[in-house]
């Protein structure tokens, strides 16, 4: 009978430290995902503080980013800038397979030359439907020659596709990597793009999505993780303390 009871504390305080520990676990994970949902409010924040700045000139930019540190670069996304410069029409590039308004086709992207300088910067000029018939037909975009004013605001590269394989060159890609192209091209290309905003008469679309943050995501995994840490908690006290002791007052001191 010692043998016994000596099994059952065994058994016991095993279970105890393993809910424990599964406890601590599913609630730390719980607080980690309000921690990404507060600093992802904290994100939203500053992307609308930048967006209601003032917008930058070609030298407001060329101070803020030429210098291509990555912590300059990341907080200047998001900001509106107006911009003056030359085209540069056979470096663009047509990237497949992206969506507007529900409907798939070209992203045009062209590099733009600043004025007053050498530096160069990739512009999301807008979306274009591709030819269906004809997939290796490139849309006829009108590009004007001289010196061009664009409006627009500051964002990253446009986001990398799956694709298989490497990337061939071409006009039409799936995707673009900047310093790829930097190298491919020979510009002297800013770590960054920038989305126009402005009208044209180019016949692109540039209903670009706002950004935005996914908060309530990790609202909804923080509640998972809380629920499942209770749920832990819950089945710990119904099987090892109050179950046992039902049984023992149903059964009297024999039910040792």
């Amino acid at each position: 009978m010692a043998e016994t009871l000596g099994r059952r504390r065994l058994r016991f305080w095993i279970v105890t430290v393993a809910t424990l520990l599964a406890v601590l676990a599913t609630a730390s994970l719980g607080r980690w995902q309000l921690n990404r949902a507060e600093q992802k409010i904290a994100l939203q924040a500053r992307m609308a503080e930048r967006a209601s700045l003032p917008s930058w000139d070609n030298a407001a930019l060329l101070a803020g980013v030429g210098g291509q540190e990555a912590r300059a670069v990341t907080e200047a996304h998001h900001r509106n800038v107006v911009l003056t410069g030359r085209w540069v029409p056979q470096a663009q590039v047509f990237l497949d397979n992206r969506q507007m308004g529900g409907r798939t086709g070209f992203f045009h992207v062209m590099p733009l030359r600043i004025e007053g300088s050498e530096r160069v910067i990739l512009v999301q000029r807008g979306w274009v439907l591709r030819d269906f018939q004809d997939r290796t037909r490139v849309p006829d975009v009108p590009t004007p020659d001289g010196t061009v004013r664009i409006e627009g605001r500051l964002a990253p590269p446009p986001a990398q596709l799956y694709q298989l394989g490497e990337a061939a060159p071409g006009v039409i890609r799936q995707n673009i990597d900047l310093p790829g192209f930097a190298l491919e091209t020979g510009l002297n290309l800013l770590p960054l793009s920038v989305q126009q905003t402005n009208a044209s008469d180019d016949g692109l679309l540039r209903d670009w999505p706002a950004p935005a943050v996914d908060v309530s995501r990790h609202h909804g995994y923080a509640f998972q993780w809380f629920s499942l840490s209770t749920l832990l908690v819950l089945l710990y006290l119904w099987f090892q303390i109050l179950l046992p002791r039902r049984k023992r007052n149903s059964h009297g001191p024999d039910a040792r």
